[in-house]
């Protein structure tokens, strides 16, 4: 079977299964309109540590443990973690994950990164490198502010443009095999959820009647349109996101509505307004299925978020609390997900150089 299909894109040769997932997230994010579904909400950002580095390594460990928790038949089995964050050599994933003992994967992709992992993972659960593997990626507001813009004693202003970065974790376990214990699911994660086995309930459970899985990958592409204002994230990755949903399309010679949804990561307000004008001068509609998760996670008027939400957390953490129960009870059949990232640094800032983007394609449907 030829997997390499158009330009950049690749069919896996058989469905890599998304077993279990979790998410853990801080205090603000447990208080928008997602807050009931998330696994765990810290009432306290800092989860008891002294920095907000060591805080965002505890929430990447806390995703890994909860889903360790759901498929304790993993703990054992796993092959190796795909992990990844913005700080500087990702050290909240290396330092939040280095009690597991599993061999590591360390990817930067801005915050695209749960996209690359998830691509990267099931390639290699297709191209028999492992069984299960974990993806895991993080974000933490308090962290990001200090590493890519003023630390938060500065106290500056945030423009209308501008992105919230999200604390929180979301990990998923990858599986080479369907998962022989479906039918007894349901069960087991309800029996779960009332023994206390989370520390907050989600409020809202959704009946899992179908099994999840990655079936295709559209590798993203540097884009860069010389955008330099680093308070405007959405229109630096609009056109990464434009380039890869037009790459799939064609590749898979598909249209829009082959999808129930289309999900950017964290283009905010602005990004989702420019995404779809410049998909329109390409002879592509999709306003009527797109949603992005910057702008689901929280109510930004009432929040005082601007655009939305950003950060490896943001999509991380949506698609396991939100996107991925609803492909898993029944109501969407197939989405195409694109975490976005934004490539920049303090270095590459401060020198005057453009922030250009990066979009990763994954094809996730119900089996």
């Amino acid at each position: 079977m030829n997997k390499q299909i158009g330009v950049s894109s690749t069919k896996l040769e058989s469905p890599v299964f998304i077993r279990e997932w979790a998410s853990a997230v801080g205090k603000k994010e447990g208080e928008g309109p997602l807050g009931g579904l998330f696994d765990f909400t810290s009432g306290d950002d800092l989860l008891g540590n002294k920095t907000w580095e060591e805080a965002e390594s505890a929430f990447q460990k806390k995703a890994v443990s909860l889903l360790f928790e759901k498929e304790q038949s993993a703990v054992n089995s796993v092959r190796f973690i795909l992990a990844g964050d913005l700080l500087g050599q990702e050290i909240a994933s290396s330092f939040g994950l280095k009690d597991f003992r599993v061999p590591m994967f360390g990817l930067y992709g801005a915050c695209s990164t749960c996209g690359e992992s998830l691509s990267l993972g099931s390639m290699l659960i297709d191209g028999g490198f492992a069984d299960q593997l974990v993806c895991v990626t993080s974000s933490h507001f308090a962290s990001a502010e200090k590493e890519f813009r003023y630390p938060l004693d500065y106290g500056s202003q945030r423009p209308p443009a501008s992105t919230w970065t999200v604390t929180g974790s979301g990990a998923y376990l990858l599986c080479k095999d369907r998962d022989t214990n479906f039918n007894d699911k349901q069960k087991s994660e309800l029996s779960q959820k009332n023994s206390g086995i989370y520390n907050s309930m989600p409020a809202c459970f959704i009946e899992r009647k179908h099994e999840v899985a990655i079936t295709a990958v559209t590798t993203g592409k540097i884009i860069d349109y010389g955008i330099k204002d680093s308070m405007n994230m959405g229109a630096c990755m609009a056109p990464a996101a434009c380039d890869t949903i037009y790459r799939h399309l064609k590749d898979f010679e598909r249209q829009p509505d082959y999808y129930d949804k289309i999900i950017t990561g964290d283009l905010g307000i602005v990004g989702q307004k420019v995404l779809l004008e410049l998909l329109s001068q390409k002879g592509f509609d999709i306003s009527d299925r797109h949603i992005d998760c910057g702008i689901e996670i929280f109510n930004s008027k009432e929040q005082g978020t601007n655009a939305g939400g950003s950060g490896c957390g943001c999509a991380a953490s949506v698609l396991a609390a939100y996107l991925l129960p609803r492909i898993a009870s029944g109501e969407w059949k197939r989405i195409l997900f694109l975490p976005t990232g934004a490539l920049l640094s303090k270095v590459s800032f401060n020198e005057g150089k453009s922030i250009p983007g990066i979009a990763h394609g994954v094809v996730i449907e119900q089996m």
